[in-house]
């Protein structure tokens, strides 16, 4: 039975996809949350929001995550970074995955990712629960109704979580499964009900084709001044590093949080939605973000409440730490309409230091900037990924390294020249830990982060001194307005300096010996600034 919205000649039976008892296409947010309280997926909230449980998984499974090897791409995939499935497993895992659909209630979504249609790709994806396609139609982009007459998706997406793969027959590694073919333009997920993996496979898919077309993929929140598209800063780093948070600010206009495009017309966002943890969320330090918790269809992921008042406990991480809300960009007072920016005049790298070491905030050269992105430097944040259960420091190249298909100099090499031709100003911040590493420091102030961002991005922290690292080589401000001064030098922070000394030292040494890898591939000046 075919319900909804969809154009005769491209029914899911018109590309292979048989069997099925009822299918919903496109349907609107309101039917869709009725579909998912019929079905028992969720509680609806306060304010209409969608509460739900993502059962075992409540982050990503970045090991579960497959390229299927083709002559096609096997030459241009970063193997290294990403597991390989044979052609013969993907089709075996296919097959097995549309039988145990048949008969079964499924939901599709003709969707677009990419704000700027000269870029963008047609989408659809097939989820087995109600709910994943409202958090899937919050996260990509809607085309209006009457272009669903003739939508023919690039690539299509099946979400089935009940579907256990089979490591042996379908040539994965456990019984959840993330598989991606760029010949058959087909996603296959199975095994989880986290709705992160529907949003980070079409990030995936983007970051391999876009960079054929000398566009950069990033894994970046963005804003733009007001009235000023063209003043554009984005702000990469990994979950948990600030993306989000720091890039809602009121005074700015929000292009979005997460995954956007550098092409040769600027910046934009791939999304058209937002997905914010919510722990320890707090109203008066990110009122727009927190107001959305209680807004018609916002979907709110692995959060605890009051049974009765459906009141949220935004401290309580006895579920995860990895808790979300899922809602419209348009929820957001100050988003931009078009989700399109000019080319970054400020580049934010957004790391999460749990030793301790690195200061605030600190300007890059160019090569320092390819060497930091390169670098990727941050902690994973408790519940982003399973198994992570608190700060644990890390190198994820390219600030992204899970959604990475190609090698990070490819990445790497589009980021140099595009600051070379564009100019922009790079500055590294630091959102983790001062005083002492995790354990005995304290999370850096977001008042201090906040203030030291608007100095780089109105251009007045460019005209204070600036002292050399002796660490790191790059350049830090003595003193900016609003921020302690001894906040600026990390070493003075620490009750033992010496201390300090040593764990400097051993982070300098984690920083080369990673970066040891990249030496064949990268120019002269990025070595030099490699570190000093």
């Amino acid at each position: 039975m075919t319900l909804g919205r969809v154009n005769p000649k491209f029914q899911l039976e018109d590309q292979g996809i048989t069997g099925l008892g009822e299918v919903h296409y496109n349907l609107i947010e309101p039917a869709l949350i009725e579909a998912a309280l019929k079905n028992g997926e969720g509680r609806l909230g306060r304010g209409g929001a969608f509460l739900v449980s993502t059962g075992k998984f409540t982050g990503r499974s970045p090991k579960d995550k497959h390229v299927v090897m083709t002559d096609t791409v096997k030459d241009t995939i970063w193997w290294e970074n990403n597991a390989q499935m044979s052609p013969e497993g993907f089709d075996a895992l296919y097959n097995d995955m549309v039988a145990h659909m048949g008969g079964g209630t499924y939901y599709v979504q003709d969707l677009v990712g990419g704000a700027d249609p000269a870029h963008s790709i047609k989408v659809r994806m097939v989820t087995e629960m109600a709910w994943h396609a409202l958090f899937i139609r919050h996260l990509l982009r809607r085309p209006e109704r009457e272009a669903l007459n003739d939508f023919v998706a690039d690539f299509t997406v099946i979400n089935c979580p009940s579907f256990q793969a089979d490591p042996a027959k379908h040539d994965c590694k456990s019984e959840t499964v993330i598989a991606m073919n760029f010949d058959r333009k087909i996603i296959l997920i199975g095994g989880t009900e986290y709705a992160g993996e529907n949003k980070k496979s079409v990030f995936t898919l983007l970051n391999y084709l876009l960079p054929a077309k000398n566009i950069m993929p990033m894994h970046c929140s963005a804003n733009h001044a007001k009235n000023n598209p063209v003043d554009t800063a984005v702000f990469f780093g990994l979950s948990g590093t600030g993306k989000t948070t720091l890039s809602a600010d009121p005074d700015r206009v929000l292009i979005g949080d997460d995954e956007h495009g550098w092409s040769d017309r600027g910046t934009f966002n791939f999304e058209g939605g937002c997905y914010a943890k919510t722990i320890n969320l707090n109203p008066e330090a990110e009122p727009e973000i927190y107001a959305t918790t209680s807004k018609f269809g916002t979907v709110i992921e692995n959060m605890v409440f009051d049974k009765e008042t459906r009141e949220l406990d935004f401290d309580d991480d006895s579920l995860t730490a990895n808790m979300r809300c899922a809602y419209p960009l348009e929820y957001i007072s100050n988003a931009s309409p078009t989700a399109i920016g000019g080319h970054p005049k400020s580049i934010i790298m957004l790391t999460c230091d749990a030793f301790g070491v690195l200061p605030p905030i600190a300007r890059l050269t160019p090569a320092q900037a390819m060497y930091h992105f390169l670098s990727g430097f941050t902690s994973k944040v408790a519940g982003t990924e399973r198994g992570v259960t608190e700060p644990e420091p890390t190198f994820s190249t390219c600030f992204g390294a899970p959604f990475m298909p190609r090698r990070p100099e490819v990445y790497g090499n589009l980021l140099r020249d595009k600051i070379a031709k564009h100019g922009a100003t790079c500055w590294l911040v630091n959102t983790g830990w001062t005083g002492g590493a995790y354990g005995t420091g304290a999370r850096m102030p977001i008042k201090a982060t906040r203030a030291l961002l608007s100095a780089a991005l109105d251009g007045s922290l460019s005209n204070v001194e600036f002292r050399k690292d002796a660490n790191f080589g790059f350049e830090v401000p003595v003193d900016a307005p609003g921020v302690p001064t001894v906040l600026l030098d990390p070493r003075r922070t620490w009750d033992d300096p010496e201390a300090y000394d040593r764990q400097a030292a051993k982070l300098v040494e984690m920083f080369s010996s990673n970066f040891e890898q990249y030496l064949p591939f990268i120019d002269d000046d990025v070595k030099a600034a490699a570190i000093g």
